[in-house]
């Protein structure tokens, strides 16, 4: 980075690059910058770097006391509520002053049911480090955690490690009985292992030239990985591939998944180098998950069913399935756990998340009930098969999150930690509110909100919009320390539960996709305007956020309605989708045809995506303030999509403020330590209270 601080943004050089689809001609003048190699581009993102520095100087201070507030807030020593699995309680610490987790384990007496207290987060007695963080990540700028599995005996694990924020891990296996590394070790693997029932083989997964997670391996411990033996190979190139232990620890399961096209086959655990069987052959438009239970598979499904239905099939045999919980229309099945004597079913239903409860052998069931009219909640780890008792957490926009032990039969609930929040938060100096908009179409689009009370309803107060909307993922409400700093300085804070997510059910996201993914970016303009209707804010007072699949609805909704906004914080945007979904040689692009549409095949797709995508639609028009964030080694979006964005922004529209800041060390998540994603989020708040006035 240069050491002098610039005056005016860095000039970027434009070299038109022309390429045809479909009869219509698409020229890209910064499409260079893909060039990561070129010491031009790196030169290209340090100045911008530098430019963001310089414009946003006068901030220093406030970034240091977000920061501080942050971190004066949460309890930095601290313990997770310990996890029963076999003979241990496993759990995580972390250390004031440590950048990382350590993961540890104590011994549990056989009668053991409450977890040990974790009282004041030291270590508990007779501990065990299984994995230190920050003594791995020593001396690295990035550190990241992928595999983390322990045998089933608990004498052995299989964890894996990425230093360049690139999700490329080296898997490596460690000898919990001496506490030695063993010589194992497998470069360039992805998310997700498995071990076999008596720890001495593990499968795990690795991907191909467009980073799609392609093939399933089995090593055998102490083997050379060049002995590895390929045990799937997913040809399509519309399919990946994950590989998991089942609860019950009798199957190895590999899940073989599209975006709308599931198979799923199994290896017994004892018997790891038997071929997998299928147990029901892709369907193309059919999806299904299945979950171990005794004599049966359990099998959640969308066949006939849009919002999902629960049957069952024979182990022995799979064949037909029998239905066990029929499709019932705006209840949203979204997964099964299965325990001994117990089914739990997660599910959706009027935009919040629930927990079904049912007996095995019987057809009635309870769903379990919560006290505020915004929450979310789920099931938590649970790795125990034989046990009455579950683990869910729970949090709202004003309960920070919590861990509670369910008995199954007696329906109590013991909670058995809050997130500390230091400083006197009190909750009920808050409150939280469900919104309705109304869209382009008339449908209805649910807001949540949370402000602290006495924030006035009179149109002056600031507000922040978060939105995502793609991939049928929920923004549901959560609890975050962070946001404290913007709430007790007045601000608003709403999130627009928009088409293309999952919240309303299966029909909300398909609303949300392919040729309707328009609605999205409407239902999110709505909101703005919806909240501004409400007196919560006011135009020149809403700053929109979104990161990703979100950085797209950004870049959409700027270019839609640019006036509806007096900010936009766009992060590891994908605001260049058309240019990278024609290429099916980038990483993850044919598999987001069933996403996106395939615009290189289809006229109709490429018109579609060229019409929203934010970079082929930037104007000559009055922008929001921009910001820009993104990391140089992410892999799912890359950094060239924001770099040419705010390039061609500074081109077409040159009054605006638009700012680019880039990880040159970092992934898609970001910085990796927990100080520098604290620092990281402190520049972002302090950016958008300077934008509203509130700096």
């Amino acid at each position: 980075m240069t050491t002098d601080m610039p005056t005016t943004p860095p000039a970027v050089r434009q070299v038109p690059t022309e390429r045809t689809f479909h009869g219509d001609t698409v020229t890209d003048e910064f499409a260079w910058l893909a060039e990561k190699e070129n010491p031009d581009t790196i030169a290209y993102l340090e100045a911008e770097n530098a430019w963001t520095q310089r414009a946003t100087a006068h901030l220093g201070g406030l970034r240091s006391t977000i920061f501080e507030e942050i971190k004066g807030r949460t309890q930095e020593t601290d313990l997770s509520v310990p996890q029963r699995k076999g003979g241990y309680w496993y759990y995580t610490r972390t250390v004031e002053g440590r950048q990382y987790g350590i993961q540890c384990r104590v011994a549990a007496a056989p009668d053991d049911v409450d977890p040990p207290a974790t009282g004041d987060g030291a270590p508990l007695p007779g501990e065990e480090v299984l994995l230190d963080g920050n003594e791995l990540a020593e001396g690295k700028d990035f550190f990241a955690l992928g595999t983390f599995d322990v045998t089933p005996d608990g004498g052995r694990l299989a964890y894996s490690v990425d230093f360049d924020g690139d999700e490329r891990f080296v898997l490596k296996v460690k000898d919990l009985r001496t506490g030695e590394t063993l010589a194992d070790e497998v470069p360039d693997t992805f998310y997700g292992s498995a071990w076999s029932a008596d720890g001495s083989t593990l499968f795990y997964i690795t991907v191909d030239e467009a980073w799609r997670p392609h093939r399933v391996w089995r090593h055998v411990v102490g083997q050379p990985a060049t002995d590895d033996v390929i045990v799937f190979e997913e040809p399509d190139e519309r399919f990946w591939v994950g590989v998991e232990l089942c609860r019950s620890e009798k199957f190895i399961v590999i899940d073989i998944h599209s975006k709308t096209t599931s198979e799923v086959r199994v290896i017994a655990a004892d018997r790891p180098t038997a071929e997998p069987a299928v147990i029901r052959d892709r369907v193309q438009n059919v999806e299904y998950s299945i979950e171990h239970h005794g004599h049966r598979f359990l099998i959640l499904h969308n066949e006939n069913a849009e919002d999902f239905a629960l049957s069952y099939t024979s182990v022995d045999n799979p064949g037909d399935w029998v239905e066990l919980i029929p499709h019932t229309p705006g209840i949203r099945l979204e997964s099964v756990d299965a325990f001994q004597r117990h089914l739990v079913v997660s599910l959706r239903r009027d935009g919040l998340t629930g927990l079904r409860v049912i007996a095995d052998g019987s057809t009635d069931f309870y769903d379990m009930a919560f006290p505020e009219p915004l929450y979310s909640v789920g099931l938590s780890g649970n790795p125990e098969y034989d046990t009455n008792i579950v683990r869910i957490t729970y949090t709202s926009m004003i309960t920070p999150d919590s861990v509670y032990d369910v008995d199954l039969i007696s329906r109590a609930m013991v909670l058995r930690k809050r997130k500390p929040v230091l400083g006197g938060y009190d909750p009920d100096a808050y409150e939280q509110f469900r919104e309705w908009a109304v869209g382009e179409d008339g449908t209805k689009i649910p807001i949540s909100v949370v402000a602290r009370k006495g924030t006035p309803r009179n149109g002056t107060a600031p507000l922040l919009l978060y939105g995502y909307g793609s991939y049928e993922i929920s923004i549901d409400p959560y609890f975050s320390i962070a946001r404290l700093s913007l709430l007790d300085r007045g601000m608003v804070y709403a999130i627009a539960h928009v088409r293309g997510g999952g919240e309303m059910g299966r029909r909300w996201y398909e609303d949300g996709k392919l040729l309707s993914k328009r609605n999205t970016f409407t239902d999110f303009v709505a909101c703005a305007r919806s909240l501004v209707r409400a007196s919560w804010t006011s135009p020149d007072r809403i700053v929109a956020r979104g990161g990703s699949a979100g950085g797209l609805l950004m870049g959409a909704v700027a270019n839609l309605a640019p006036e509806a906004f007096a900010g936009i914080v766009a992060q590891v945007p994908f605001v260049d989708p058309l240019t990278s979904i024609l290429d099916p040689s980038l990483p993850l692009t044919v598999t987001e045809w069933e996403e996106w549409g395939n615009p290189l095949e289809n006229a109709d797709v490429y018109s579609y995506m060229k019409a929203y995508s934010p970079y082929e639609n930037v104007a000559k028009v009055k922008y929001p303030a921009i910001l820009a964030v993104t990391s140089l080694n992410d892999t799912r979006v890359l950094y060239h999509e924001p770099a040419k964005w705010i390039a061609r922004l500074r081109a077409t529209a040159p009054d605006g403020s638009y700012l680019l800041k880039t990880e040159m060390g970092a992934g898609h998540g970001g910085p990796s330590g927990r100080y520098d994603s604290w620092k990281e989020e402190a520049f972002v708040i302090a950016w958008i209270l300077d934008t509203v006035g509130l700096a």
